[in-house]
């Protein structure tokens, strides 16, 4: 729609309400600022979901793998010959074995239980996550007789480099005199931190081979971690994997282990989406109040414009320009400031947190020890868009009332 120099004067006109209109500039006021705040929240809140999202799920593939490959039967005695087998499959980049399984970890009376997890010292040293996530100690101290930990379980349990633990295993050694409980000493290697509180908390890592004698698995681990070249082809690799692990073992993938958390976002990310929605709805029902009264109040020189030449579109035009530059500046302003909010929202949280001396984003509860972000551009336009298109739509039926007003009876009753 094309607007000519007249009508465009009009509308500013029209906006800058006179002292005795001031009431319509203050519903309009509020229409800018709910067409802003709908605005700007609904980029921040989406862009926080996309980055819990984003966040969680490269720490959930860098830590456990695309697919794993598990024993149904027993453990995996011939598993070198099977991950050979595995690694000439398209579209696999590595096989990891690994052991895993759950221990009583104890130190100077203090004892929590703990998910241990066995793995070469190479695949540990290839893991990205882990390997550049070592806050003290180094790789080389990941040997046997040694263990990798969380921050928050060495915060917790008071622990450092060189400390030792004592972990005890599940299942118990036979004796004369009944079942007695194997433990083993370890010493504190390396620390870690890996942004996430459940695995910095709850989850140990030692040599393979130190994981094989601590279960008493001899040359044997319970599953493989298959990586592929991507998580998007994890699904086209699962197949084959499937076909050449059959009657050996079981497969799944990362979204098997993870479905209910993943659809857990994606439900709670849709929702909020629409929650938010109704913000901009509303401010969109302020323009069309704003509109109205404005149309009211200027009958008069409605009328008057009328009898002078002006025609029922410029009218329209008028006030469909009048009220879309509320949401326009509404919408332009709360994209800027959402977007910047976005961009720079950890360092607001920090901002905050000193100011009020309080904690507003636990890692124990939210998982992660950042509060994450990531912009996503589509859905930035796709709310800018949605915000436009109410606020020009919200202006239409007042703009049409104005252009219907009969210049004889607006005068008459002026």
């Amino acid at each position: 729609m094309i607007f000519n120099p007249f009508e465009r004067m009009m509308a500013s006109r029209y906006l800058r309400a006179r002292k005795s209109e001031g009431f319509v500039s203050v519903i309009a006021g509020f229409s800018f600022m709910g067409i802003m705040l709908g605005v700007a929240t609904l980029i921040i809140v989406m862009s926080v979901m996309n980055g819990f999202r984003q966040e969680l799920v490269t720490r959930i593939l860098g830590l456990n793998g695309h697919l794993n490959v598990y024993a149904t039967s027993g453990p995996l005695s011939d598993y070198l010959s099977l991950s050979d087998t595995l690694e000439k499959i398209d579209g696999v980049e590595a096989v990891r074995p690994v052991v895993e399984g759950q221990a009583l970890l104890t130190h100077q009376g203090s004892a929590t239980g703990a998910v241990v997890r066995g793995l070469g010292r190479e695949d540990f040293a290839t893991k990205p996550i882990l390997s550049d996530s070592i806050i003290a100690g180094s790789i080389t101290d990941f040997k046997d007789g040694s263990l990798a930990m969380g921050k928050s379980m060495a915060e917790r349990l008071k622990l450092n480099i060189g400390d030792t633990v004592t972990l005890v295993a599940p299942k118990g050694k036979a004796t004369p005199f009944g079942t007695m409980p194997r433990s083993r000493a370890f010493v504190i290697g390396l620390i870690f931190d890996v942004g996430m509180y459940e695995y910095n908390n709850g989850f140990v890592f030692m040599p393979l081979s130190s994981a094989q004698n601590f279960y008493q698995m001899g040359d044997a681990v319970n599953s493989l971690e298959v990586m592929a070249k991507s998580a998007d082809i994890a699904d086209q690799v699962k197949p084959e994997v499937d076909m050449k692990t059959a009657g050996i073992a079981g497969v799944y993938d990362w979204r098997d282990a993870n479905k209910s958390f993943i659809n857990a976002l994606n439900v709670e990310r849709n929702v909020m989406f629409l929650i938010l929605t109704l913000i901009i709805i509303v401010a969109a029902f302020n323009i069309i109040s704003s509109m109205i009264m404005l149309v009211k109040d200027k009958g008069r020189d409605i009328a008057i414009l009328r009898t002078m030449g002006a025609t029922q579109g410029n009218m329209l035009r008028i006030f469909i320009l009048a009220g879309a530059s509320i949401g326009i500046a509404g919408t332009a302003v709360g994209a800027l400031i959402g977007v910047s909010f976005a961009y720079n929202i950890e360092s607001i949280r920090q901002f905050l947190e000193k100011l009020t001396d309080t904690e507003l984003f636990a890692d124990e509860i939210y998982f992660l020890s950042q509060l994450p972000a990531v912009v996503d551009w589509s859905e930035v336009i796709l709310v800018i868009g949605m915000a436009l298109f109410l606020s020009i739509a919200a202006t239409l039926y007042p703009a049409w009332r104005a252009s219907r007003l009969d210049p004889v009876e607006a005068l008459r009753y002026a």
